[in-house]
């Protein structure tokens, strides 16, 4: 393995992993229980009794209005009130995987009894949680930025505990890759030539994300939209690739949007743009029975260029995640039915031509919806661009180069939101 394989495999790790629930709540949890970690650290034995929660614009609009794992209930103040009681940062994004009843119940009294406050942190970053939880006279914190799961600063009674979490002192092998010196072409060539041997760990993608679509499919979250599509797939949808794809994916963010208990395959922090980037290939693999190393190819080209996009937009933006990541899907896809670089090139710029103005208006049980139409959508590029089809340089926002950057607009969009 060279040296920039390691690197491309360092960078997949790093971005793609599981995640259990909403991954912007998630991470005021893991804040709340890192900070609460550090009372038995201290040996006090008083448990966090208030939590202050200060976040971004972007992590408020993405936490409002998702369902919390295992609660029944949506929001930030659930999400810091679990993270206090019983979350274990050991687990990162699954930092709430072991709640039980008894949890649950003693979070919801913190909620009702009001003591636990979210404010909106006076903040440049994008990607801001800072928790600090409670008991008598002693108080402790922690805080994350620009990942979800970047535990940057941690603290006790007004000293500071740690300092940290920049990923070029942790992680120095990523530091090229971060600095986003990639492209495309680098990424479809590594797809291609990689040792399947090591690149094979990205089937756990299959798994997690499957078993959440199949999960969609048999119970009742949120809309049910995967579901409605699978079942009018004869008189409505057709039974066809693209209904399929359209269903499996969008069953998956049901049941993640709605907390259901099962952990999501992650891209880039989020669990949605792991789904969606991922099985509609997946579903390719199913329908058309592709053996597993494609299907690792087609996985492997498809996050990665999803990571590329997110590195010039940041984790957090005003362009809703399923088009970026439906756009690595699209890639995945081209890839799958014989497709080269040039015809991946038309797929990204078919994508930019078509849902680019989608804008991210915060997590929710409704972004199944948004779902099924970057899937819809990233069918419909890579057939186009199968075909020699490609939207032009001409044509609104594109341009000839497949590296440029795009600008967003959060503030408005935040604005819009809190003061609805």
């Amino acid at each position: 393995m060279t040296k920039r394989e390691s690197e491309l495999i360092a960078l997949l790790h790093k971005e793609v992993k599981p995640a259990l629930g909403c991954t912007e709540p998630i991470a005021v949890a893991l804040a709340a229980a890192k900070a609460a970690e550090s009372f038995s650290l201290q040996d006090r034995k008083c448990k966090p009794v208030e939590t202050d929660v200060e976040v971004s614009g972007n992590i408020l609009k993405n936490g409002m209005g998702v369902g919390i794992p295992g609660t029944g209930m949506i929001g930030l103040h659930i999400a810091a009130a679990l993270g206090s009681v019983c979350g274990k940062s050991e687990y990162g994004l699954e930092v709430l995987k072991d709640l039980d009843e008894e949890d649950v119940t003693t979070a919801r009294l913190a909620v009702k009894e009001k003591r636990v406050r979210i404010e909106l942190a006076d903040t440049a970053k994008l990607l801001y949680v800072k928790v600090t939880v409670k008991c008598g006279d002693d108080y402790s914190w922690a805080v994350i930025e620009d990942d979800h799961d970047r535990i940057v600063e941690t603290g006790f009674n007004g000293k500071v505990c740690k300092l940290g979490g920049k990923t070029e002192d942790s992680e120095p092998e990523l530091k090229g890759i971060l600095d986003y010196n990639l492209s495309v072409k680098e990424i479809l060539s590594f797809a291609r030539a990689a040792a399947y041997e090591d690149i094979k760990f990205i089937l756990k993608d299959r798994d997690l994300n499957l078993a959440l679509a199949l999960e969609g499919l048999e119970g009742d979250y949120g809309l049910n939209v995967g579901k409605a599509i699978r079942e009018n797939q004869n008189e409505i949808f057709g039974d066809d690739f693209m209904s399929f794809a359209m269903g499996m994916t969008a069953a998956a963010s049901d049941a993640r949007m709605a907390g259901c208990k099962l952990p999501a395959m992650s891209n880039s922090g989020s669990g949605n743009q792991g789904i969606t980037v991922s099985m509609p290939v997946i579903a390719y693999f199913l329908k058309y029975g592709t053996s597993d190393e494609q299907l690792a190819r087609a996985l492997i080209l498809a996050n990665l260029v999803a990571i590329h996009i997110k590195g010039y937009l940041g984790k957090l933006s005003a362009l809703c995640g399923c088009v970026i990541a439906s756009t690595g899907s699209a890639c995945g896809l081209v890839f799958l039915q014989g497709g080269g670089y040039e015809q991946i090139c038309a797929a990204i710029k078919n994508m930019i031509g078509n849902i680019t103005g989608m804008v991210c208006d915060g997590a929710k049980v409704g972004c199944a919806m948004k779902v099924a139409s970057g899937v819809a959508c990233a069918i419909q590029s890579g057939v186009l661009a199968l075909r020699g089809t490609c939207v032009c340089e001409t044509d609104g926002i594109i341009d000839n180069d497949i590296e440029k950057r795009m600008q967003s607009t959060d503030k408005l969009i935040q604005k819009i939101m809190v003061c609805k």
